[in-house]
């Protein structure tokens, strides 16, 4: 008798769970914040917003974005190491997530460890840009000021880490001169003193540059990557240019807390691939001189391998540069 209530208490104990687990709604069952450690209107805000609606239209719930901005996205990050590893927060990240580790000596969150990958979204072209009233006309007449005037014109960037502090630091690396470095606390910032002229010079993502540049707000000189953008079929690359040494690639990722369980970083990677998917997607980016990662690069370890990649690619630089934040 004994022997068979026991039998009979596992049975309805067994019942019971599978009960509760069939009875638990599907995955999110209620908004998404997704993180962005810039402030409105700049690049990835940009890239952030425009994926954010297409993949809370696969997922059946809104992804909020949440603006956290300051010294170069860590204070957005640290919000982010801080969060639940539910599926409900997730960050927008870039180059800064590749260069952190090295830049900064103390944080209050480990910039690796606190996060994994789940998809890489875009990689982005870089524009050297100008206000309008500077007086030159072409990427030589720039780079013959920039060497006779050094540190009195003033490059501003997004903060240390940042994608476009890292573009300035190579292009004054491969000026061979130095100039004054301004930071914002967002790329939107800077853009905004370009037009309006109180800042010289800009290093900075088409995305964020590309309406400005067509509208004639600021100028151009050259994009940073091997082959010309489609949509700024004008501007030539640094290479054509007669900067060679000026090459690199903005992008943007999208990532989980690391202990966020497995099935949820595979459906918010599903919810990513549809977004990268979408036609209105694809053409937003192009039109910004970027397009959508292919499917292949865009699992967690495509993206994964990317960034460990990133890491190493930027470490020996950085520490070349003796470029450090506390």
């Amino acid at each position: 008798m004994l022997r068979f209530a026991q039998k009979l208490l596992l049975i309805l104990a067994a019942a019971t769970s599978s009960a509760a687990a069939l009875a638990q709604p599907t995955y999110p069952t209620r908004p998404v914040t997704m993180i962005i450690g810039f402030a409105p209107g700049g690049p990835s805000d940009i890239v952030g917003r425009l994926i954010a609606g297409a993949m809370g239209a696969d997922l059946g719930q809104p992804v909020v974005v949440e603006n956290v901005a300051g010294a170069g996205g860590t204070i957005g990050h640290a919000r982010f190491a801080q969060a639940r590893p539910d599926g409900y927060t997730i960050m927008l990240g870039g180059v800064g997530q590749a260069t952190v580790p090295t830049l900064f000596r103390r944080l209050s969150f480990d910039p690796i460890g606190s996060m994994q990958p789940i998809g890489l979204i875009n990689e982005v072209p870089m524009t050297i840009v100008t206000r309008r009233t500077l007086p030159v006309t072409s990427l030589a007449e720039f780079v013959a000021l920039a060497r006779r005037e050094g540190d009195r014109l003033n490059l501003g960037n997004a903060g240390i880490g940042s994608t476009s502090h890292l573009c300035g630091m190579l292009l004054m690396s491969a000026l061979g001169t130095s100039m004054t470095q301004v930071p914002y606390r967002g790329s939107a910032l800077v853009l905004n003193d370009l037009v309006s002229g109180t800042l010289d010079v800009g290093c900075d993502q088409s995305t964020n540059t590309a309406e400005q540049i067509r509208a004639g707000s600021i100028r151009a000189f050259a994009v940073t990557t091997p082959s010309r953008v489609a949509s700024l079929a004008d501007l030539p690359t640094t290479t054509e240019a007669g900067l060679p040494a000026m090459r690199m690639s903005g992008w943007n990722m999208l990532f989980a807390p690391a202990a966020t369980p497995a099935a949820l970083v595979e459906r918010l990677n599903r919810a990513l691939l549809a977004a990268l998917r979408d036609e209105t997607v694809g053409r937003r980016l192009a039109d910004l001189g970027s397009a959508p990662t292919a499917a292949d690069q865009a699992s967690p370890e495509a993206a994964r391998a990317y960034w460990m990649g990133e890491i190493a690619r930027w470490r020996p630089l950085i520490l070349a540069g003796g470029q450090f934040a506390d």
